[in-house]
């Protein structure tokens, strides 16, 4: 653990270095003097994704656009995109680290691997594209959506390795109980992230598709998938320290939060050479734990994000994360995974939230929704109107679901 930490203060030093010297965003905020030891970064500024967008598109490239070999950025949907890009060796880096996050389900060069992340200007798809490449598997490029042809391929190809948003895992297996083909598949492993997703979610995945279900985390400021993955012990998610430095803060104040207590995610990018970032805060709301893991990684675990502090809704005073309502949906027998939270404010101005959820085949509603109010109102301490709604009213998605309508926000 030494050597990682002298490795780690060595090489932020260098981004320091190398941020001041070719990055003006930075130069005007970073000091002259060298760290002395790790501790030493809390006193360093942090970025945030508001400053990607006031540098929007170039500003914070290290390298002049000759040296950059590929972009990725966001979706934009509330602003500009957040663009990101790629040096030959911040590829080379990516390659790596995406072979990890492979190689952590035992991932050999015989695999199938089915890619349903999508493609093109998000960094889902080819980053585990190039990571399946790396180890010599068998890849299937089919991002994201047409359903049926994806449940055709993976039985016509054999797939073994499947790689997609866990909203849409739920889909596909859908999919698979209605054609009643699930026991034809060769299906053995799982890559799911890109959005929040909780134990009781990962339990109808992997019945739904008969397969092992690993937890992923990554974020196009920090250059996509590949920061860290679960390993088989499932108790959270191993950080690749060696190309990460990750620190916990309170949301509120900054101010550094020790291993062992919850606080917002916080991110250095120690290796990459194009869009380097220093201190991003994820805005993810997680544990880091530094005990020993059963399988021998040394590497510092991230245990399962409970949620970002701007996906936080007050409701009466309540504050509550989709990702809570989740786990007390899916800890009802016979409620699904496919949901959604509609919070709207009445004339009164009195808040109100309305938790949409679909039941299996066959189950009662009214028993169900009792169940879920009672559930809600036990551990969160809000009054809630549920409704149970038969197997696919809700809107299926290809990517990241939309889990939330604040109506509040709309009627400003």
């Amino acid at each position: 653990m030494a050597v990682l930490q002298d490795t780690s203060l060595q090489r932020l030093n260098a981004l320091v270095d190398w941020l001041r010297d070719r990055v003006p965003f930075y130069r005007e905020r970073l000091p002259d003097a060298r760290l002395k030891n790790l501790e030493e970064i809390a006193g360093l500024p942090f970025t945030v994704k508001d400053d990607f967008r006031t540098n929007y598109p170039f500003g914070l490239f290290a390298v002049p656009l000759g040296e950059i070999v590929r972009l990725h950025m966001s979706s934009g949907t509330t602003g500009k995109p957040v663009v990101t890009g790629y040096t030959r060796s911040d590829l080379e880096v990516w390659a790596d680290c995406m072979e990890r996050v492979l190689l952590a389900a035992d991932v050999k060069p015989d695999d199938v691997v089915q890619n349903a992340y999508g493609y093109g200007l998000f960094t889902g798809g080819l980053g585990f594209h190039i990571g399946a490449e790396r180890i010599g598997c068998t890849v299937v490029p089919t991002s994201s959506g047409v359903t049926a042809r994806q449940v055709m391929l993976m039985q016509d190809l054999g797939t073994t390795i499947l790689a997609c948003t866990p909203s849409y895992a739920l889909v596909l297996a859908e999919a698979l109980g209605e054609l009643d083909v699930r026991r034809e598949l060769k299906l053995r492993a799982g890559f799911f992230g890109a959005e929040p997703w909780t134990d009781g979610m990962r339990g109808q995945i992997e019945s739904g598709l008969g397969l092992e279900a690993f937890d992923i985390y990554g974020l196009t400021e920090l250059g996509g998938p590949g920061v860290a993955v679960e390993c088989h012990q499932h108790d959270g998610l191993h950080i690749f320290e060696d190309h990460f430095f990750a620190e916990t803060v309170d949301p509120d104040t900054g101010k550094p939060v020790a291993r062992g207590k919850e606080g917002e995610l916080v991110l250095t990018s120690l290796t990459r050479r194009g869009t380097p970032v220093l201190r991003y805060r994820t805005r993810d709301l997680t544990i880091l734990s530094d005990g020993p893991c059963k399988c021998g990684n040394p590497f510092v675990r991230m245990l399962k994000v409970r949620g970002r502090t701007d996906d936080m809704l007050k409701v009466r005073g309540v504050n509550i994360f989709p990702s809570q309502v989740e786990e007390l949906l899916l800890s009802v027998p016979g409620l699904t995974g496919n949901y959604q939270l509609v919070v709207d404010r009445t004339e009164q101005k009195h808040d109100e939230m309305q938790v949409l959820v679909e039941a299996k085949e066959g189950s009662g509603h009214d028993r169900l929704a009792e169940a879920a109010r009672g559930r809600i109102k036990e551990m969160v301490g809000l009054t809630v109107e549920v409704t149970v709604l038969s197997p696919g009213v809700l809107p299926r998605t290809e990517g990241k679901a939309r889990r939330v309508i604040d109506r509040r926000e709309l009627d400003g």
